[in-house]
Protein backbone atom coordinates (compact mmCIF):
# COMPACT_ATOMS: atom_id res chain seq x y z
CA UNK A 1 0.00 0.00 0.00
CA UNK A 2 1.48 3.49 -0.93
CA UNK A 3 1.53 6.42 1.19
CA UNK A 4 -1.06 8.11 -0.36
CA UNK A 5 -3.83 5.06 -0.14
CA UNK A 6 -2.38 5.05 3.77
CA UNK A 7 -2.86 8.55 4.18
CA UNK A 8 -6.40 8.46 2.37
CA UNK A 9 -7.47 5.57 4.48
CA UNK A 10 -6.49 7.30 7.87
CA UNK A 11 -8.70 10.55 7.05
CA UNK A 12 -11.98 8.34 6.14
CA UNK A 13 -11.25 6.69 9.52
CA UNK A 14 -11.67 10.14 11.00
CA UNK A 15 -14.44 10.85 9.43
CA UNK A 16 -15.93 7.72 10.18
CA UNK A 17 -15.04 8.23 14.44
CA UNK A 18 -16.49 11.90 14.17
CA UNK A 19 -20.05 10.64 12.42
CA UNK A 20 -20.28 7.65 15.52
CA UNK A 21 -19.77 10.13 18.34
CA UNK A 22 -22.37 12.47 16.99
CA UNK A 23 -24.89 10.34 16.33
CA UNK A 24 -26.24 10.10 19.71
CA UNK A 25 -26.92 13.25 20.95
CA UNK A 26 -26.13 15.69 18.03
CA UNK A 27 -28.14 16.96 15.18
CA UNK A 28 -26.29 16.01 11.77
CA UNK A 29 -26.97 17.42 8.74
CA UNK A 30 -26.35 17.57 4.78
CA UNK A 31 -24.44 20.50 3.37
CA UNK A 32 -24.00 20.69 -0.36
CA UNK A 33 -22.56 23.41 -2.47
CA UNK A 34 -22.58 24.50 -6.25
CA UNK A 35 -19.95 27.63 -6.67
CA UNK A 36 -19.18 29.43 -10.06
CA UNK A 37 -15.89 31.43 -10.51
CA UNK A 38 -14.73 34.04 -12.98
CA UNK A 39 -11.45 35.79 -13.16
CA UNK A 40 -11.72 39.35 -14.66
CA UNK A 41 -8.16 39.81 -14.66
CA UNK A 42 -5.06 38.50 -12.72
CA UNK A 43 -6.05 40.58 -9.84
CA UNK A 44 -9.75 40.61 -9.30
CA UNK A 45 -12.18 37.91 -9.19
CA UNK A 46 -15.72 36.98 -8.27
CA UNK A 47 -18.01 33.86 -7.48
CA UNK A 48 -21.14 32.79 -7.26
CA UNK A 49 -22.60 30.39 -4.90
CA UNK A 50 -26.18 27.97 -4.19
CA UNK A 51 -25.91 26.04 -0.72
CA UNK A 52 -28.78 23.93 0.75
CA UNK A 53 -28.77 22.89 4.17
CA UNK A 54 -30.98 20.04 5.18
CA UNK A 55 -31.55 17.63 8.55
CA UNK A 56 -30.37 14.33 8.43
CA UNK A 57 -31.07 13.19 11.91
CA UNK A 58 -32.63 14.83 14.99
CA UNK A 59 -34.86 14.40 17.85
CA UNK A 60 -33.30 10.37 17.50
CA UNK A 61 -34.48 10.31 14.83
CA UNK A 62 -33.51 10.15 10.53
CA UNK A 63 -34.57 12.02 8.54
CA UNK A 64 -34.06 13.82 4.96
CA UNK A 65 -35.51 17.77 5.10
CA UNK A 66 -34.22 20.58 3.89
CA UNK A 67 -33.67 23.59 6.22
CA UNK A 68 -32.87 26.17 4.16
CA UNK A 69 -31.56 27.72 0.64
CA UNK A 70 -29.02 30.10 0.78
CA UNK A 71 -27.16 32.43 -2.51
CA UNK A 72 -23.96 34.12 -2.29
CA UNK A 73 -21.15 36.40 -3.96
CA UNK A 74 -17.97 37.43 -2.86
CA UNK A 75 -16.02 39.78 -4.81
CA UNK A 76 -12.12 39.01 -3.82
CA UNK A 77 -9.18 41.78 -4.87
CA UNK A 78 -5.45 40.05 -4.96
CA UNK A 79 -3.13 42.61 -3.04
CA UNK A 80 -0.02 40.14 -3.93
CA UNK A 81 0.77 36.35 -4.77
CA UNK A 82 0.26 35.55 -1.01
CA UNK A 83 -2.73 38.46 0.10
CA UNK A 84 -5.84 39.21 -0.47
CA UNK A 85 -9.20 40.93 0.42
CA UNK A 86 -12.77 40.02 -0.28
CA UNK A 87 -16.75 41.28 -0.22
CA UNK A 88 -19.12 39.61 0.29
CA UNK A 89 -23.25 39.14 0.47
CA UNK A 90 -25.51 36.28 1.39
CA UNK A 91 -29.09 36.05 1.10
CA UNK A 92 -30.13 32.94 3.24
CA UNK A 93 -33.85 32.06 3.17
CA UNK A 94 -35.11 29.19 6.19
CA UNK A 95 -39.00 30.64 6.97
CA UNK A 96 -39.74 28.96 3.56
CA UNK A 97 -38.55 25.65 5.53
CA UNK A 98 -39.60 25.95 9.18
CA UNK A 99 -40.98 28.59 11.30
CA UNK A 100 -37.33 30.92 11.53
CA UNK A 101 -35.74 34.16 10.48
CA UNK A 102 -34.35 34.81 6.64
CA UNK A 103 -31.00 36.56 6.70
CA UNK A 104 -29.00 38.83 4.92
CA UNK A 105 -25.30 38.81 5.56
CA UNK A 106 -22.28 41.16 4.49
CA UNK A 107 -18.70 39.90 4.77
CA UNK A 108 -15.37 41.80 4.88
CA UNK A 109 -12.64 39.02 4.62
CA UNK A 110 -8.95 39.13 4.72
CA UNK A 111 -6.63 36.26 3.52
CA UNK A 112 -2.78 35.24 3.81
CA UNK A 113 -1.66 31.80 1.54
CA UNK A 114 1.86 30.45 2.54
CA UNK A 115 3.47 26.94 0.82
CA UNK A 116 5.93 24.80 2.80
CA UNK A 117 6.98 21.97 0.08
CA UNK A 118 3.78 20.70 -0.63
CA UNK A 119 1.93 22.03 2.42
CA UNK A 120 -0.37 25.10 1.66
CA UNK A 121 -1.21 26.88 4.81
CA UNK A 122 -3.94 29.09 4.36
CA UNK A 123 -5.23 32.16 7.04
CA UNK A 124 -8.87 33.58 7.15
CA UNK A 125 -10.38 36.80 8.78
CA UNK A 126 -13.59 37.62 8.68
CA UNK A 127 -16.32 40.33 9.96
CA UNK A 128 -19.82 39.40 9.54
CA UNK A 129 -23.04 41.95 9.70
CA UNK A 130 -26.01 39.46 10.02
CA UNK A 131 -29.39 40.84 9.41
CA UNK A 132 -32.15 38.81 10.57
CA UNK A 133 -35.89 39.93 11.10
CA UNK A 134 -35.92 41.11 14.67
CA UNK A 135 -32.29 42.42 15.28
CA UNK A 136 -28.71 42.34 14.14
CA UNK A 137 -25.85 40.00 15.00
CA UNK A 138 -22.07 40.81 14.70
CA UNK A 139 -19.35 37.77 14.12
CA UNK A 140 -15.88 37.47 13.84
CA UNK A 141 -13.82 34.38 12.55
CA UNK A 142 -10.44 33.11 12.34
CA UNK A 143 -9.48 30.22 10.21
CA UNK A 144 -6.54 28.06 9.80
CA UNK A 145 -6.54 26.10 6.68
CA UNK A 146 -3.97 23.08 5.79
CA UNK A 147 -4.35 21.30 2.29
CA UNK A 148 -1.43 18.91 0.62
CA UNK A 149 -1.46 17.06 -2.28
CA UNK A 150 -2.30 13.08 -1.73
CA UNK A 151 -0.12 12.16 -4.94
CA UNK A 152 3.24 13.37 -6.18
CA UNK A 153 4.35 17.03 -5.06
CA UNK A 154 1.89 19.31 -6.37
CA UNK A 155 -2.12 18.74 -7.18
CA UNK A 156 -2.67 17.14 -11.22
CA UNK A 157 -5.83 16.94 -13.14
CA UNK A 158 -7.33 13.59 -11.24
CA UNK A 159 -5.79 13.38 -8.06
CA UNK A 160 -7.06 14.38 -4.43
CA UNK A 161 -5.57 16.04 -2.31
CA UNK A 162 -6.58 16.83 1.75
CA UNK A 163 -7.72 19.83 3.93
CA UNK A 164 -8.48 20.67 7.18
CA UNK A 165 -10.01 23.56 8.41
CA UNK A 166 -9.93 25.09 12.00
CA UNK A 167 -12.14 28.12 12.56
CA UNK A 168 -12.85 30.25 15.86
CA UNK A 169 -16.17 32.52 16.00
CA UNK A 170 -17.31 35.36 18.04
CA UNK A 171 -20.69 36.07 17.83
CA UNK A 172 -22.30 39.08 19.39
CA UNK A 173 -25.72 41.32 19.75
CA UNK A 174 -27.63 43.18 21.89
CA UNK A 175 -30.29 40.84 22.22
CA UNK A 176 -28.29 37.46 22.87
CA UNK A 177 -25.27 36.64 25.00
CA UNK A 178 -22.18 36.56 23.05
CA UNK A 179 -21.44 33.42 22.20
CA UNK A 180 -18.15 31.73 21.21
CA UNK A 181 -17.84 28.58 18.27
CA UNK A 182 -14.69 26.40 17.27
CA UNK A 183 -15.77 24.22 14.37
CA UNK A 184 -13.18 21.53 12.49
CA UNK A 185 -13.48 20.07 8.94
CA UNK A 186 -11.43 17.31 7.08
CA UNK A 187 -12.41 16.94 3.64
CA UNK A 188 -10.57 15.12 1.28
CA UNK A 189 -11.03 16.77 -2.64
CA UNK A 190 -10.65 16.01 -6.73
CA UNK A 191 -9.46 17.73 -9.21
CA UNK A 192 -11.37 16.23 -12.00
CA UNK A 193 -10.40 19.37 -14.43
CA UNK A 194 -8.51 22.25 -14.85
CA UNK A 195 -11.81 23.70 -14.05
CA UNK A 196 -13.75 21.74 -11.80
CA UNK A 197 -13.20 20.51 -8.33
CA UNK A 198 -15.43 18.34 -6.02
CA UNK A 199 -14.87 17.76 -2.24
CA UNK A 200 -16.33 15.62 0.43
CA UNK A 201 -16.02 16.03 4.27
CA UNK A 202 -17.62 15.95 7.83
CA UNK A 203 -17.02 19.16 9.94
CA UNK A 204 -18.16 19.27 13.85
CA UNK A 205 -19.11 22.38 15.44
CA UNK A 206 -19.47 22.99 19.24
CA UNK A 207 -21.41 26.03 19.74
CA UNK A 208 -21.86 28.22 22.63
CA UNK A 209 -19.07 26.74 24.33
CA UNK A 210 -19.16 29.50 26.82
CA UNK A 211 -22.93 29.45 27.89
CA UNK A 212 -23.93 25.96 27.44
CA UNK A 213 -22.34 23.68 24.55
CA UNK A 214 -23.99 22.14 21.69
CA UNK A 215 -22.69 19.88 18.89
CA UNK A 216 -23.52 19.60 15.63
CA UNK A 217 -22.44 17.28 12.59
CA UNK A 218 -22.43 18.25 8.97
CA UNK A 219 -21.82 16.23 6.11
CA UNK A 220 -20.74 18.31 3.49
CA UNK A 221 -20.30 17.87 -0.40
CA UNK A 222 -19.33 20.88 -2.91
CA UNK A 223 -18.60 21.48 -6.34
CA UNK A 224 -16.51 24.32 -7.89
CA UNK A 225 -16.35 25.25 -11.31
CA UNK A 226 -14.15 27.86 -13.25
CA UNK A 227 -15.63 29.83 -16.05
Amino acid sequence: MNISCTRLLVVLLLLVTLSTKAQEDTEIFHEQEFGLRHSFSKKYSANFELASRAYVYTNEDFLYKIRQLQISHFSTLKLDLKHSMALGIMYRNRNAFENSSNEIRITQQFNRKSLFNTLRIGHRLRSEQRFYDSFTAFRFRYRLALDIPLQGLKLDVGETYFVVTNEGLLTSSKVHKPELEYRISPSIGILLSEDLTIEFGVELRLDQLNIDTEDTLFFNTSVDIKI
